[in-house]
């Protein structure tokens, strides 16, 4: 049986997009499912919160979109049981210009993908913050997308254009993509305009919302400059305790389509 793709997007920055990557396939990699993380960021945030800082530069995705190694070859162990990583680096923002000229251009992260995915249960892809080459590679590889959003003023915005991009691959390049959830991050019990919101966001998307509210939550915030995830570093903390409902939520969804 072959894994299910869920990229995890949103061209707004510093929204958890990250932290909700690393976090739901360490959670989900505890819960005895086997989790492929792919770094598809040329930040590699996801990487060094994994605990991946010095990588073997021939082990990268970037090799991977350039047709050498094999994906197989390409992919790292971490700390945690279940869960390897497909890691970037920084040469990863050069791939919009190589791949320019290559046909099929947009299904290349597909076919890097395709050799790897009877592998795993799950296949977690976390994108950059833009609506570039990179994400358009995760969206049309992807079975269904995860959007992390801050309730802020500008996130119904972002939104909106998210959507239409998502609808667009749809229609061109990947006629199976579908929303998964959209998960409200970096959540402000205090602030009354995140309530509000979030309560727009519920009002439009209604059961395409989970369930689920990630906190503010300062353990959060510090695990990733230690590369670790958030159960290693703290897993009795607000944050891990809202992952791990995350995990629970995101699996019972799950079971109820396949």
């Amino acid at each position: 049986m072959k894994s299910k793709i869920v990229v995890l997007a949103n061209q707004k920055g510093g929204v958890g997009k990250t932290t909700t990557a690393i976090n739901l396939a360490a959670i989900l990699a505890t819960k005895g499912k086997k989790i492929l993380l792919v770094d598809s960021d040329p930040q590699g945030n996801a990487s060094s919160g994994v605990g991946l800082f010095n990588t073997d530069p021939e082990k990268h995705l970037y090799n991977c979109y350039m047709g050498s190694p094999s994906t197989i070859d390409c992919i790292q162990s971490t700390s945690i049981k279940n869960l390897s990583i497909l890691a970037a680096s920084i040469d990863l923002a050069g791939i919009e210009i190589e791949l320019i000229a290559k046909e099929n251009r947009e299904k290349q992260l597909r076919r890097i993908l395709k050799e790897v995915r009877e592998l795993y249960d799950y296949i977690i892809v976390d994108c950059p913050p833009s609506l570039g080459l990179l994400t358009i590679n995760g969206l049309t590889a992807a079975d269904s997308v995860l959007i992390p959003m801050q309730c802020e003023y500008f996130a119904m915005e972002g939104l909106a254009q998210l959507i239409d991009t998502i609808r667009k691959v749809k229609k061109s390049l990947n006629r199976g993509l579908y929303i998964e959830g959209l998960l409200m991050s970096m959540f402000d019990q205090r602030n009354r305009l995140t309530h509000k919101v979030a309560g727009e966001v519920k009002k439009h998307f209604k059961d395409q919302v989970f369930k689920t509210i990630i906190p503010r939550n300062v353990r959060l915030s510090e695990s990733p400059s230690h590369g670790k995830t958030i159960i290693e570093y703290d897993k009795n903390c607000a944050g891990a305790k809202a992952f791990d409902q995350l995990g629970n939520e995101f699996l019972r969804r799950n079971r109820k389509t396949q």
